[in-house]
């Protein structure tokens, strides 16, 4: 089954009574000193006053009064970023503004190649399932003993050497690792899913990289780059051929970060199989005999 495209532009509206209902309530939890406004003996509320508001953010104060009426246009992405600073919104906030206005939120900050201490716990405490740290664009950031013995060490030296998506489409004895029918399936999931984050990193350097290198050494990657097609990867069934335990079904469950650009694979039994048995004896073995994918 190849990945769904997003065939349709998605059309966003403003929601203007929830709009007006944020901004009040968000201009009443700011302090006037902290956004370094004088409080002064008259005041008598606790946060911000309408024109406060607008004065912070650039805006005149019948535009920002229409918006709390939810009678006003549609505020810019600009505007949006100015009021969002004017209210000392945190990121999710500013995230839930934009879309109550009817707008894409920003590109989500990222945290790079850097993984949690909370998350290499995670790996430590799942001895007997394969578990991964992978970069939205790909990258094996982390991984424990059992998904090494599985899949294979990642090579961090050579530029993508750690990269899923590029060892897939430039080094094609990777794929012998996988059955040759769902070969195709797994190369459009790729794209689909880089695709996706790319989309969400609009314009970062590292997916720009990526992405150039890719369609200058595959044929393929180019063709299905072209596809346009969209799907983020959060849960899927793969068979692995394992050269010592044979072949292996594995359930793999994603769990994305709340930044956004990172996410934690669990590769576990399914129901009714024998891989649990056949991972347990992976455990035993170890992962010195196995260097296919390394």
């Amino acid at each position: 089954m190849s990945p769904r495209a997003s065939g349709k532009m998605i059309t966003m509206k403003i929601d203007r009574e929830a709009l007006a209902d944020f901004l009040r309530r968000s201009r009443d939890r700011v302090r006037p000193q902290d956004a370094g406004l004088p409080v002064g003996p008259r005041r008598r509320i606790p946060g911000l006053r309408r024109e406060e508001v607008a004065q912070l953010a650039g805006m005149s104060a019948d535009y920002y009064i229409r918006l709390e009426q939810a009678r006003g246009p549609q505020p810019s992405p600009e505007m949006l970023a100015a009021l969002a600073r004017a209210l000392r919104l945190s990121d999710d906030e500013r995230d839930h503004l934009h879309l109550l206005a009817g707008r894409r939120p920003p590109a989500a900050r990222t945290v790079g190649d850097h993984v949690s201490p909370g998350l290499l716990h995670l790996l430590d405490q799942l001895p007997a399932t394969p578990v991964q740290v992978i970069s939205d664009l790909g990258d094996v950031l982390a991984q424990n003993a059992m998904a090494e013995a599985l899949l294979g060490g990642m090579c961090s030296v050579s530029e993508h050497g750690r990269n899923v998506v590029w060892r897939w489409f430039t080094d094609l004895a990777q794929r012998t690792a996988y059955p040759a029918a769902e070969h195709d399936h797994y190369s459009r999931l790729h794209v689909a899913d880089l695709r996706a984050a790319v989309g969400r990193r609009a314009g970062d350097p590292a997916a720009t990289r990526l992405v150039e290198r890719l369609g200058a050494a595959s044929a393929e990657f180019t063709a299905l780059w072209g596809l346009h097609e969209v799907a983020v990867r959060r849960a899927s069934r793969m068979r692995v051929l394992h050269p010592l335990i044979g072949p292996v079904d594995l359930d793999c469950q994603v769990l994305l970060a709340p930044e956004g650009d990172q996410r934690v694979v669990l590769f576990t039994p399914p129901v009714g199989s024998d891989t649990a048995e056949r991972l347990a004896l992976l455990k035993v073995v170890g992962t010195g005999q196995f260097s296919a994918l390394g």
